[in-house]
């Protein structure tokens, strides 16, 4: 190749895995909205183009459906190689449970490193679990998590153990892609699953379409559940333990209860010290657990008590006890 060819040979272009969010343009993130003005092409599933078609005019569009996730990173890295722009959309976030992981796999096999001509840029949205999150409350508040019902690429074997210990952990959780035409039954074993470890009352959330038009809510129980109006555009929030419905509003608290009289004006219950674990945090507990098994507690016991692992019982009570770390409030001021 001559030096002129060279230089008139089309420069690399770029892939943006562009996070769009709930749907709505108000909920999109600047750098979404700029990432796609900036685009020649954009790329994404039908349903994705029609909620930012106010963005595209004069960009090339390539629309693919819902099953097509790996042609659409092929067509992206082909229009970026040719030296292109392209903001490949993912509804929610790119990287959850988006079009991130298939590009990377697509671009990996193709041999693509960092150091590769063409640019990848992700740029984040909010994903289904903070929007509908947002639409019926605080349900996230405290540890939560995201489960598939999709077993189109999982084996279910795999989403139902998912399933099982997100329940007995206690895990406020999310489920995505809960039912759709074909696969009915998944909710159902779900539920099944959660039943096994958390009340029939337990709290549960139905958001359909958060923040687009069609949007549907709906607040049920765990033993309800699988009755309730599910579909592919819903997402399942199933709250913990300690989650309430009050006043219309599905709400985890965060636990302050457990240190503070909130009905005393935050005045420190007995024994707990503001900015200190609790005393039935880590070193409390080691101290009682300590002290539970001189007094004759076996690790059997222990274990039974706590619901935790024989193993762990035994390794935790074969090490010393620490000493405590100096009052401080950081950790708290960390977490509001």
């Amino acid at each position: 190749m001559t030096e002129q060819q060279d230089s008139t040979a089309p420069q690399a272009g770029k892939i943006m895995l562009v996070g769009i969010g709930p749907g709505s343009v108000d909920h999109m993130t600047l750098r979404a909205r700029q990432a796609i003005a900036e685009a020649d092409v954009v790329i994404g599933y039908v349903t994705y183009i029609k909620l930012v078609a106010d963005l595209l005019e004069g960009k090339e569009i390539i629309r693919k459906s819902m099953t097509e996730e790996l042609d659409r990173a092929v067509s992206a890295l082909e229009a970026a190689e040719a030296g292109k722009k392209v903001a490949l959309i993912s509804s929610g976030d790119a990287g959850v449970y988006g079009m991130a992981g298939p590009t990377y796999e697509v671009l990996f096999q193709a041999g693509w490193t960092p150091e590769h001509p063409v640019q990848l840029e992700i740029i984040p949205g909010a994903s289904a679990i903070n929007s509908c999150a947002a639409r019926v409350g605080a349900p996230l508040t405290h540890d939560f998590c995201s489960i598939s019902l999709s077993d189109l690429l999982t084996p279910w074997p795999v989403i139902a153990r998912r399933l099982d210990a997100a329940a007995y952990a206690d895990f406020v959780v999310a489920l995505y892609n809960p039912k759709s035409g074909r696969r009915t039954r998944q909710i159902v074993e779900a539920q099944r699953l959660f039943l096994r470890h958390r009340r029939p009352d337990t709290p549960v959330a139905i958001v359909k379409s958060a923040y687009r038009r069609r949007e549907r809510i709906e607040f049920t129980t765990l033993d309800r559940m699988s009755e309730a109006d599910i579909g592919m555009l819903s997402t399942v929030l199933i709250g913990n333990s300690n989650t309430v419905v009050q006043h219309g509003l599905m709400v985890t608290p965060r636990g302050y209860a457990n240190k503070y009289h909130l009905d005393e004006g935050g005045a420190t219950r007995s024994g707990e010290k503001p900015g200190r674990s609790l005393s039935t945090g880590l070193l409390g507990w080691l101290e009682t657990l300590q002290a539970a098994h001189a007094e004759g507690a076996s690790y059997e016991d222990l274990a039974a008590e706590y619901r935790l692992p024989l193993d762990y019982i035994r390794a935790t009570l074969s090490e010393p006890l620490e000493a405590a770390a100096p009052d401080s409030s950081e950790e708290e001021m960390a977490t509001e």
